[in-house]
């Protein structure tokens, strides 16, 4: 199955539905990728606004 990405949150979920968001508004339009650790302890993340550990996609379409 193809990884999909949240519209709205830009993490990278395999199902029908956003496991963070609760979304459905899914696309496979995406690229580029950074897996966030440890949120609390990341530039990257700060950056990007993330709060919860797991992959996020770079850009989405």
């Amino acid at each position: 199955m193809a990884e999909s990405v949240c519209r709205q949150c830009h993490r990278i979920v395999t199902g029908q539905i956003c496991q963070v968001c609760n979304s459905t508004a899914l696309t496979s339009d995406w690229s580029g990728y950074v897996v966030i650790i440890d949120p609390e302890k990341s530039q990257i993340a700060k950056r990007l606004s993330v709060n919860l550990p797991g992959k996020y996609a770079l850009k989405v379409r």
